[in-house]
């Protein structure tokens, strides 16, 4: 009975671990610009007659639109997702690709 349980409990803690992993998700920031792109392609995918997007918002950030139609779009991510990484002389460096252009062989 015991050995019942316990594969019960694990099975519990598996599935947990792979539902937070792989669903849970949270609202993430968008812009007004991005907003706007996303809601000219439900328009054109859709047929929509809608002429305005209205904004929603969650702790005072622009998470998502709404269209006339009725149509609702919210911007989750992953939770365990990593945020990208800025490197700092990415405006100085050339691309690689340029340097092979450049350079001569004799």
């Amino acid at each position: 009975m015991l050995d019942i349980i316990m594969f019960a409990l694990w099975t519990l803690l598996a599935a947990y671990a792979a539902w937070y992993f792989a669903s849970a998700k949270h609202y993430a920031p968008m812009t007004l610009t991005e907003a706007k792109i996303l809601w000219k392609i439900h328009r054109k995918n859709v047929q929509c007659n809608g002429k305005r997007l209205r904004e929603i918002k969650r702790h005072g950030k622009m998470v998502g639109y709404e269209c006339e139609c009725g149509y609702k779009y919210f911007q989750k991510r992953p939770i365990v997702g990593n945020i990208p990484t800025v490197d700092a002389n990415v405006q100085g460096s050339r691309p690689i690709a340029i340097d092979k252009l450049q350079t001569t062989t004799a």
